[in-house]
């Protein structure tokens, strides 16, 4: 099957869907499907590779947060062909409870991240996402 062809439209789709995906905790199948199999995923905790070390963190971080809310604020793709660099600005909040603590604790940042999508045979696919900047809140916990 031919590769989709990357559009504005779909890359800007393909944004929102991602992060639905996450705030949703879909199964770790779901996601993987958006990913490609040679990933480099980079966060401020570590670098993962491929479909196994983004399954650890996907794993990682649904067991870690909760009532999480994506809100993407900016798409700027930049389409050369098969594959796009994209600057994704996105606001994400949170949850997180730390055993013994009496309550749970509000997370709250603006993440500027850069993604390189490549054309999938149903759609954008994610082979590079670098998260350049977390900036916290007022009031957030830490991470």
């Amino acid at each position: 099957m031919p590769a989709e062809r990357l559009t504005e439209d779909a890359i800007r789709s393909f944004t929102e869907e991602w992060y639905v995906a996450l705030d949703q905790h879909l199964p770790p199948a779901r996601v993987l499907a958006l990913v490609t199999e040679d990933l480099e995923f980079k966060v401020p905790e570590d670098t993962f590779l491929g479909h196994e070390g983004f399954g650890r963190w996907y794993v990682a971080v649904t067991h870690r947060f909760f009532d999480e809310v994506h809100t993407v604020t900016k798409v700027e793709p930049v389409i050369e062909g098969d594959r796009a660099v994209v600057r994704v600005l996105v606001n994400w909040q949170a949850k997180i409870w730390d055993p013994p603590a009496a309550r749970s604790q509000w997370l709250g940042f603006d993440a500027d991240q850069t993604w390189t999508l490549v054309a999938g045979p149903d759609g954008p696919l994610i082979r590079q996402y670098t998260v350049n900047e977390l900036a916290p809140m007022p009031g957030s916990g830490a991470l």
